[in-house]
């Protein structure tokens, strides 16, 4: 499923400390109970399977034909080969998993597991005075070169994404800067690296392993690696990258110690999301990740197919030519030949364009009986991310209302139920279901209650009606101006703010003075000139700004609360509509009609609507000003299911009392000008599992520091919500070598998190894969990393009871 994930890269990065991305204000007041902060949670997920399995067809490797080749589906071209560049994709990651060394490989659990095409040990041989970890490579392991690898790779990497040599460009280096210095064991096949701080994540580190020819100097690592490697060591080769025809083709490595490649060509072909069903129909692709509904269109042809009928009776039935009635296709032929004769050539024109519709839809139906679907859960999460840096989700007590507002349940059900898939919501943000470091910590914020929302937000201010209340002047109470007065004492000790000034002594404000000099100027100006224009008593139908004045507050999305630009007639036509809106009433009343869009001085502006007025009522507002949030979702293809999820969440905000104003953007903005930015109050998007949480996630919960230019500097915690604890818990998971006390101080971390309510975990992405039937050890992997020797076509005596479409 296309939904929009987290960018790859580095946003206002404090410290080396990042390690990668995975595809965002301080604690507030209120007092959560010392169990659930120690790491309170539903039980230990360490024995608890994934929520759904793989779907790749197993087989073992006699049972899968020698040669072939696989076209799979990729959304673009890499832009570098160098993973641990800023610009590195799943592309880059791809193949990368297939040409290169991964000293630890993830299971289906998300565990990482000891390579042993690359590695006969790795383990912490030390841990006083200082951690070593001892690496005994394969003998046999070479690269495509035919040097040994070895430990003058492992240096040459260390020192390249150490953070120590600016000269390269490197987006992430967490865990290598910790260590201290690499060197030969007792000979050439040993690799000792001590560490000058402890680190639990060391088998986070060497994978992928580029050889010391693209880690050695800066041009190499920034430049050459972009478009070439020197040298190589995996299952496969990277043969060539063709810009032109869109594709990067891997053939299978002669000198590759493990088990050989089935296949004899990987060929990773740039196909975008929407184009994927047209190039599957069309014979382009053997395998490609899809979305719900490319995925419901193949079940429908294999289901057609089973049935005996054909694409063009498929079409008439639920593709282009479904809608059409024999009533309506009877009026469509009498005006086609018809004696208007521009009609019918309008008609005609569009008769065709539905009969090559028709026609498209009914040969790609057929093209897609020929695949089936395989499907798991990605391991990844989306998530609603709450913008805590500034506005009504500055308040804690506000974004907990917005999660005890939402029913997560619903909304997983709503994207995984209709695929056949468990729809139980992450009960994590740090692990996935089935991962070692699991635990439900979702009680530090508690499950969907609309009335304690509702008290969360009275508490914080927000009730219904404040929107129509007009904040404290100096007219109100003594208590607002004191603490207003000093507040601004606060800030400036030494100075005492005009408006502070005028209110302490009873003077007249500016404001006031100001409002009194306009009304003396227009009297002034009457006097002259009886019929003189003023906006002095005046109500403008359909628009409560006369002039420059404005009698009261807006309320709702076009308020001056709104973020956001909301359409609304142009003056002229608001003026226009008014006097006619005027004229009406007039004729119906008896009275005299009143030129023009006003109503004579002394008249009472008309009264709202009663729906309005009750409206406006219920709408929860605080100091005159309504409680409206931005919701910020992308507009691309695919991202339909988000945009479902999105309109769920507006629904059910609404029901305590929160408006939300949609804004949809391209793509391609979504995150730089949005979500990096801070540009939104709420959003949704993704982020990936992670096998080592205590070094991937810190940057994502990381305590945003304000930088010297007055910026914010966030790293990826686009949220910008964080604490000191959460940072120091992260900290002490990193340097624990005791993976299970690790592991507890992930989850209490994690329980912080979901008490802080920055991001709301809201469901495990569906995982969906079209693939020829006969292509084994290929699909929807999980958690695990694809075993990409295994990939492979079924043997021909074997062939029979090839698998069906599961619906």
């Amino acid at each position: 499923m296309s939904q929009v994930g987290a960018p790859r890269g580095r946003t206002c990065s404090r410290s080396p400390r990042s390690r990668t991305l995975r595809s965002v204000a301080s604690f507030g007041s209120a007092v959560l109970a010392l169990a659930v902060l120690a790491g309170c949670s539903s039980g230990d997920g360490g024995d608890e399977p994934p929520a759904a399995a793989q779907d790749n067809a197993p087989a073992a490797r006699d049972k899968v034909a020698d040669g072939g080749t696989v076209r799979w589906a990729v959304d673009a071209l890499p832009t570098t080969l160098n993973a641990f560049q800023a610009d590195a994709d799943a592309a880059t990651a791809r193949i990368a998993g297939a040409v290169l060394p991964a000293l630890h490989t993830l299971d289906e659990r998300g565990r990482p597991q000891l390579n042993p095409d690359f590695l006969e040990s790795a383990q912490v041989v030390e841990t006083e005075p200082k951690q070593v970890v001892l690496y005994k490579l394969n003998q046999q392991a070479e690269w495509s070169n035919g040097r040994e690898i070895g430990a003058p790779d492992f240096v040459a990497q260390w020192r390249a994404l150490s953070g120590r040599d600016t000269a390269y460009w490197t987006a992430r280096n967490a865990g290598y800067e910790r260590i201290e210095k690499i060197e030969r064991g007792k000979n050439d096949l040993e690799v000792r690296v001590t560490f000058a701080k402890p680190y639990a994540d060391w088998r986070a580190l060497f994978t992928p392993l580029y050889p010391k020819e693209v880690m050695g100097t800066p041009n190499t690592f920034n430049d050459g690696a972009r478009t070439a490697l020197k040298a190589t060591a995996g299952p496969f080769l990277l043969k060539n990258v063709d810009r032109k025809a869109g594709s990067v083709t891997l053939t299978r490595n002669p000198r590759w110690w493990g088990q050989a490649a089935k296949l004899d060509s990987l060929v990773l072909t740039a196909v975008p999301r929407a184009d994927r069903a047209a190039a599957l129909a069309a014979g382009k692709l053997d395998l490609a990740e899809i979305d719900r509904s490319v995925a419901e269109r193949i079940a429908l042809a294999v289901r057609d197919a089973r049935a005996g009928q054909s694409g063009a009776r498929a079409a008439l039935a639920h593709g282009p030519g479904a809608g059409i009635t024999p009533a309506a296709a009877l009026r469509s032929w009498a005006l086609a030949h018809g004696s208007d004769e521009e009609k019918a050539e309008e008609v005609r024109a569009a008769r065709e364009q539905n009969r090559k519709a028709v026609a498209a839809y009914a040969a790609e139906q057929n093209g897609l009986a020929r695949f089936v679907v395989r499907k798991s859960l990605e391991p990844a999460y989306t998530q609603l991310s709450l913008n805590g840096e500034s506005g009504p989700l500055a308040d804690e007590r506000v974004r907990r209302a917005v999660a005890r507002a939402i029913d997560r349940q619903e909304l997983a059900e709503t994207v995984l139920k209709p695929l056949g898939l468990p729809a139980r919501p992450p009960g994590s943000h740090l692990a996935l279901a089935g991962q070692p470091a699991y635990a439900d910590s979702s009680d530090a914020l508690g499950d969907q209650d609309t009335k304690e929302a509702a008290a969360l937000l009275a508490d914080a201010g927000w009730v219904p009606g404040g929107a129509l209340k007009k904040p404290a002047t100096a007219a109100g109470t003594k208590a607002d101006a004191e603490k207003k007065t000093g507040a601004e004492k606060k800030a400036d000790p030494d100075k005492k703010t005009d408006r502070a000034a005028e209110e302490a002594s009873g003077e007249k404000t500016a404001d006031e003075r100001k409002a009194e000099e306009k009304k003396a100027a227009d009297e002034k100006a009457r006097a002259k000139d009886p019929d003189a224009a003023s906006d002095d008593g005046l109500y403008i139908v359909g628009d409560d700004k006369p002039g420059e004045r404005r009698t009261s507050p807006l309320i709702g999305a076009a308020g001056p609360e709104n973020g956001t630009n909301v359409l609304a007639p142009a003056p002229v036509a608001a003026f226009q509509g008014a006097a006619l809106l005027r004229q009406a009433e007039s004729l119906d009343t008896g009275s005299k009609p009143v030129a023009g869009a006003y109503a004579p001085r002394g008249t009472a502006a008309p009264a709202a609507p009663a729906a309005a007025d009750a409206a406006a009522a219920k709408a929860l507002g605080k100091d005159g000003k309504a409680l409206s949030l931005r919701f910020v979702l992308p507009s691309g293809p695919g991202s339909e299911s988000l945009r479902a999820v999105g309109d769920r969440i507006v629904r059910m905000l609404d029901a305590v009392g929160i408006r939300t104003e949609v804004t949809k953007v391209p793509d391609e903005s979504f995150f730089k000008d949005h979500i990096a930015s801070g540009d939104y109050d709420l959003a949704l998007y993704s982020w990936p599992a992670t096998a080592f949480p205590a070094t991937d996630a810190r940057p994502i919960y990381a305590k945003p520091e304000p930088a010297s230019d007055g910026s914010l500097l966030v790293e990826q915690n686009y949220a910008r919500v964080g604490t000191d604890r959460i940072d120091q818990l992260f900290d002490q998971a990193a340097a624990t070598l005791d993976e299970e006390e690790s592991r507890d101080l992930v989850r209490q971390a994690d329980a912080r998190i979901w008490a802080a309510a920055g991001s709301i975990p809201l469901y495990q992405r569906p995982q969906l894969v079209a693939v020829k039937p006969e292509l084994l050890n290929a699909g929807a992997w999980g958690f695990a990393a694809p075993r990409y020797q295994d990939i492979g076509y079924k043997k021909p005596h074997s062939a029979q009871g090839a698998e069906r479409n599961k619906r």
